[in-house]
């Protein structure tokens, strides 16, 4: 490897990753499947991806291009040189808006396409459920379909033309057969058309006539027929294995802005499924399913939850989600008539019972259908969701039949895997007939190995006997591969190999795909090998709720399943750091990889505790967003802090952290003398000489110490309170101004209330993040332990708990239950509210009454992380609604990027500017004058007021700002 590197590094400009933390990030996909690659590199340019095509050539390393690896049949692993498209190869080269067209970069994400499009009234329409991290790359090389396949076609119809490298160095132009440019392209279009003239009636007979056919190669494509051969779409579903394209040119739709959705509601699986063929016939653009077992898990996924609430009538067996989208929108409504017609034809109705129960729900609100569309595209990863060690898995997912066979294929599948003791999943495309399905099992365990091969083997047979597709939609890769000579004969192998021959003698490109695969089942290529077994270890925190080491840590670490959703680079708030490095180190995915390889011993000893793994984990701001937006519920801020604890027992922790974490020990000192702690902001070379000692950066201010901080004793105890305020150090030493406008708040609501204190004569409390985001766990636990003793006589009488600081005031619902798992926890957890909350609370109490008239005419909100990944946004909006005359917009932001003391670090500063200007601060900056700018969080208010000339206030002081004195009681 040292060699391979050597030759690359004197000619490539993009990065180079050969060390082992780096390579184990690029050895899994979405599959079952984990294989070291040699090295990564991520090139900038042609000229890097020629010259590493002929370094590896001379070096006999395979080439694997890589998009986003979120392949679910292991098509983005291998033992080869990766080379990752996504960070910088990843522009659009053309657009053609008159002729609805587009040259693009293999890597660029179809979701940027898209938001670059639509300005232009145009869209890219293969839909993918992974579009907010699949590269056009990527869906090129797998043939992608989509949930809207039914109208647009796949990828293979959406593909007009591909630039492409074949390995022996060459380029060249594979679009319609016409004039060719060099004499070696014309040699391989003469014989690749000549197989195809030989071969047209085997491919008559052996290929499936349905449209979700992406197993083997497309010689179709080869055929003659009346209009030119388009060579391009060989390359399409190619998966790597015959050239390296560098520039694809795509057909472009209009889009069509307005839908309609109608959720049908069915007894039974089967009766679903009977009911598609007939669907289909309304001419919709979509028939998506969704089963009991998905709804059912995502009633447990807090992002989801609302949703299934919302569009789910009763307790269906099964849903199919019709979707109409017309050019003209007047039709829409007789579209869903004549849904509801057919479900009655159909027999069902809300009132029958049995298998005669049944309807249709109309979903004409734009929101309410985009965050269907979330829940259906997160299908496979809710399937995911599932804690126990058993998982479903996908191998025979998405086979695909026609639609009058689709009831007996399915119900001979479910005999399948009652025949094996297990059950499967279902959800996706029911209007083409290709159902994503993975039956549950243990890939840990020998026993389950070979009953996924039991399983496989007769599943296929079944899709033979249907004559469907064996690959409907996700590839072939490794788990797939094997099966072609059963699904088309041993003759069409031979015609596969020919073609791979043809291109690519040496086997340079991506070897055992497609052809010459190995053993589907073949635990040496498995994440889970069969040496799988990870010795046991000492956590800090509560993770029972999962298997394995650690008491459950390793089980929490493994519902990462590669699916990459943390790589979106707009919405939600995961994953801050990675939207502004586009590196996979900086990744809740990356992250997790890097944590089961070392925890497994996979990356040698003391990984764990290494300078490579505090690397790994040093841009993750602990924002949370992974805990509610990852599908599998992966809560990286919370394995932070088990690695800072480990890393902190095994070397200590530095000036830095020590001032950092203690400092709910020394505020009450520094507190008394605020005129010299602040000397370090005014005084400009104090901040100079003491960066380098304490780790924070001189190019920044440091909160200004309160020459007042807040004390208990500025509230008077109530014998029968109402609430119980919690005064956070941060609020309480640095901004008490927050602290008072709440108390008026509350007494304008003639809201009794009480503050948490500690015994007399004991420290202020706190809620002890400090501690953990120094990975002094222990510490945080006597904080946390003090807390719990001070507020749990308020909850056990039902008293809400009310904080100011998002952070600290979460930390009773999140991290100190696992810190102190109990009872008590759990209840001091359920009381626990921030002031918004409390207020939303309140409606409909006729006792509470908040008299407000408007503080200005705008409001600009910015939820701070914690707050949106604890769901709590809709609260503060309902809040902020109660406002008269105020118009409250929220800002779509990420994390601010100063979380906490990461934007004060000497190393991590400038990373924490670049979040800022990835949204919040040009929206800031682009506010009226006359506009409020609103941030909870302690961080987010510091975040704004260094980017822009704004200075944001708590929702508290805004509230204070709009209580009308004269009704104010």
């Amino acid at each position: 490897m040292s060699q391979l590197a050597d030759a690359l590094q004197n000619r490539v400009t993009g990065d180079l990753l050969f060390d082992s933390f780096s390579r184990g990030r690029y050895a899994t996909d979405a599959s079952l499947y984990q294989i070291m690659p040699k090295g990564v590199l991520s090139p900038r340019s042609e000229d890097d991806i020629r010259a590493a095509l002929e370094v590896s050539r001379q070096q006999g390393v395979p080439i694997l291009a890589r998009g986003g690896g979120t392949s679910q049949c292991g098509q983005t692993v291998n033992d080869a040189l990766v080379l990752d498209n996504t960070q910088y190869f990843n522009d659009i080269l053309e657009l053609d808006v008159e002729n609805r067209r587009c040259v693009v970069r293999p890597g660029i994400v179809l979701d940027e396409l898209n938001r670059a499009l639509k300005p232009h009234g145009l869209w890219f329409p293969v839909d993918v459920s992974t579009a907010s991290r699949a590269t056009i790359g990527g869906m090129t090389g797998n043939n992608s379909c989509g949930g809207k396949s039914l109208r647009y076609g796949t990828m293979r119809d959406n593909v007009l033309s591909i630039d492409a490298i074949l390995a022996d160095g060459s380029q060249h132009h594979f679009g319609p057969v016409g004039n060719t440019l060099t004499p070696a392209y014309a040699a391989l279009r003469d014989d690749l058309l000549a197989l195809g003239a030989r071969e047209a009636e085997e491919i008559d007979a052996r290929f499936p006539k349905v449209m979700r056919r992406v197993g083997g190669y497309n010689i179709d494509a080869l055929v003659p027929k009346d209009t030119p051969n388009n060579l391009a779409h060989l390359l399409v579903g190619s998966e790597g294995t015959l050239a390296y394209s560098t520039a694809i040119e795509l057909k472009l739709w209009p889009i069509i802005s307005q839908k309609v959705v109608g959720v049908c509601h069915f007894p039974t699986f089967h009766l679903a499924m009977d009911a598609a063929q007939h669907l289909v016939k309304l001419d919709p653009q979509g028939v998506e399913l969704v089963d009991s077992t998905m709804i059912a898990l995502a009633r447990d996924i807090p992002m989801f939850r609302q949703t299934i609430e919302e569009f789910v009538t009763g307790d269906p067996a099964a849903l199919l989600l019709v979707e109409f989208a017309e050019e003209d929108p007047s039709r829409h409504a007789a579209k869903l008539k004549e849904l509801g017609e057919v479900m009655g034809d159909l027999g069902f109705s809300w009132k029958g019972t049995g298998e005669k129960w049944g309807g249709v729900t109309h979903v004409t609100d734009p929101a309410l259908q985009t965050r269907i569309a979330d829940l259906r595209s997160s299908g496979l990863n809710i399937m995911m969701s599932m804690k126990e060690d058993g998982k479903p898995v996908s191998f025979v997912e998405d086979c695909a039949v026609e639609l009058p066979d689709l009831a007996a294929y399915t119900d001979g599948l479910t005999s399948i895997f009652e025949k094996y003791g297990t059950k499967g999943t279902w959800y996706a495309h029911a209007s083409v007939g290709c159902l994503h399905v993975r039956p549950v099992l243990n890939m840990k365990l020998d026993q389950d190995v070979k009953t996924m091969r039991a399983i496989a083997e007769e599943c296929f047979d079944l899709v033979k006997s249907y004559k469907g597709s064996h690959s409907g939609e996700h590839g072939d890769g490794i788990v797939r591969s094997e099966f072609h000579e059963k699904m088309f004969g041993p003759r069409m192998v031979a015609n596969f190999k020919e073609v791979k021959q043809r291109f690519d003698p040496t086997g340079l490109f991506n070897p055992g795909k497609i052809v010459d695969p190995p053993k589907m089942d073949d635990r040496t290529l498995f994440r889970y090998g069969p040496d799988y077994t990870p010795p046991a270890f000492e956590t800090k925190l509560d993770w029972s709720d999962w298997t394995g080491s650690g008491g459950g840590f390793q089980g929490a670490v493994e519902m990462c399943n590669n699916n990459g959703a943390c790589r979106k680079l707009k919405g939600g708030v995961m994953c801050p750091s990675f939207r502004v490095t586009r590196k996979e180190q900086d990744l809740t995915r990356g992250r997790a990889n890097s944590l089961r390889l070392a925890i497994t011993g996979q990356l040698g000893p003391d990984a764990l505790t290494s300078d490579a793994m505090a690397e790994t984990m040093k841009l993750c701001v602990s924002c949370k967003g992974c805990k509610r937006e990852c599908p599998t519920g992966v809560d990286m801020a919370k394995m932070k802090i088990e690695v800072q604890a480990a890393r902190a027992a095994k070397h200590g922790i530095g000036l830095h952290d020590r001032l950092v974490g203690y400092l709910p020990r020394y505020a009450p000192l520094v507190s008394r003398v605020p005129f010299i702690a602040n000397l370090r902001n005014r005084i400009p070379f104090v901040a100079k000489l003491t960066e380098k000692l304490t780790g924070f950066t001189a190019t920044r201010d440091l909160p200004t110490w309160a020459t007042r901080p807040f004390k208990d004793s500025e509230v008077t105890s109530h014998s029968a309170p109402q609430a119980v305020l919690f005064a956070d150090s941060f609020n309480r030493y640095f901004e008490p101004e927050n602290l008072r406008a709440a108390m008026k708040v509350l007494d304008a609501a003639n809201v009794p209330f009480d503050v948490a204190s500690p015994p007399k004569g004991e420290r202020a409390l706190c809620c002890g993040r400090t501690f953990l985001s120094s990975g002094l766990v222990d510490q945080a636990k006597i904080e946390a332990q003090r807390l719990v003793d001070a507020l749990l006589p308020y909850a056990q009488k039902g008293i809400p708990i009310i904080g100011l600081e998002p952070s600290c005031l979460l930390t009773l619902r999140d991290e100190i239950p696992s810190l102190l798992p109990g009872k008590d926890t759990e209840l001091i957890a359920e009381h626990a509210r921030m002031l918004e909350e409390y207020i939303a609370d309140q409606a409909g109490n006729p006792d509470f009454n908040l008299p407000l008239k408007s503080p200005a005419p705008k409001v600009l909100l910015h939820g701070h992380c914690h707050q949106k990944a604890m769901g709590v946004m809709s609260s503060i909006e309902k809040t902020l609604a109660l406002l008269p005359d105020t118009k409250v917009e929220v800002v779509e932001t990420s994390c601010c990027g100063m979380a906490g003391a990461f934007g004060y670090g000497t190393d991590t500063h400038e990373i924490s500017l670049k979040m800022a200007e990835a949204d919040l601060a040009p929206a800031v900056r682009n506010a009226d004058a006359d506009t409020l700018i609103v941030a909870d969080g302690t961080s987010c208010r510091h975040q704004v007021a260094d980017t822009t000339d704004r200075k944001p206030i708590h929702v508290a002081r805004l509230l204070e700002m709009a209580l009308d004195g004269e009704n104010a009681r």
